[in-house]
């Protein structure tokens, strides 16, 4: 006999998370903590899901998760710092007399996330969304590719380098180290290996010198902390042949014609 054949009181949720640097924690809509296949599983009486919906469509699926806020699961700090961002998501069901087997309910990927008043609101998207993204690329001067990807090839060897922060203002970061050419980190990323914001990751908008400049401020304090340095690239044709050597590879159309082209003068 099943321990879903009888009256299922004993039945409760339980949530596992897996963010995008490793951490995993685990949920569970009971009173009492759950160890579930060596994860422990917090309780969390106040996350309820929404209607779960299941199909054999390739519709999209989604469903919201409510809960309140806890500082030794999910604060709101680290939700705002992008901790979370598409962190992957299953639920399930189990007996919380005798844990162990489930009831697969859903997963995904944590998809759009609001806070209001100490509660949290996070959307779960499915495997099938990732059917609403587009099947083709659209054509463009510039190079569609990221700088060291697979379609890219360029080898990165000795384009990633370690520096230490010294100073912070603003979206500038001031390194112990000055850049190797001119620009050299623009377009590139820079992570986050200790500090506050360790395991965090932004994008460099320019470099000059010891100096990047992000695109936004960082989230918290970081001087001091030791930082990776990841080379970018402007995605220009010419910059992909006179700085990388790699035309051959240049996955853009910067001699296509655009749509200016029926807008032009005859003759001019």
């Amino acid at each position: 006999m099943s321990w879903l054949d009888g009256t299922l009181t004993t039945v409760t949720l339980c949530w596992r998370i897996e963010r995008r640097d490793g951490v995993t924690i685990g949920l569970t809509a009971h009173d009492r903590d759950l160890l579930i296949d060596g994860v422990l599983y917090r309780a969390a009486p106040g996350m309820t899901p929404s209607a779960v919906e299941r199909s054999a469509t390739l519709e999209a699926d989604s469903m919201d998760v409510h809960g309140m806020l806890s500082g030794d699961a999910i604060s709101e700090t680290d939700l705002l710092a992008g901790r979370w961002d598409f962190a992957r998501v299953a639920l399930f069901a189990t007996d919380w007399t005798a844990p162990g087997e489930t009831v697969a309910l859903g997963e995904g990927t944590i998809g759009a996330i609001e806070t209001r008043d100490g509660a949290i609101t996070a959307e779960l998207r499915g495997l099938t969304a990732a059917f609403d993204a587009p099947v083709a690329e659209a054509t463009s001067p510039d190079c569609r590719a990221e700088l060291g990807d697979a379609r890219c090839r360029v080898a990165m060897a000795g384009r990633r380098r370690f520096a230490r922060v010294a100073a912070v203002a603003g979206a500038v970061v001031t390194l112990d180290a000055a850049e190797p050419t001119a620009n050299a980190y623009g377009n590139g990323r820079l992570r986050w290996l200790g500090g506050a914001n360790g395991g965090l990751e932004d994008a460099i908008a320019a470099s000059e010198g010891n100096r990047v400049t992000l695109r936004r401020p960082p989230r918290f304090d970081g001087v001091g902390a030791l930082v990776e340095l990841i080379e970018g690239c402007d995605g220009r044709f010419e910059t992909c042949s006179g700085r990388f050597a790699n035309a051959a590879n240049f996955r853009g159309e910067p001699y296509l014609p655009g749509t200016d082209l029926l807008t032009r003068y005859p003759g001019a």
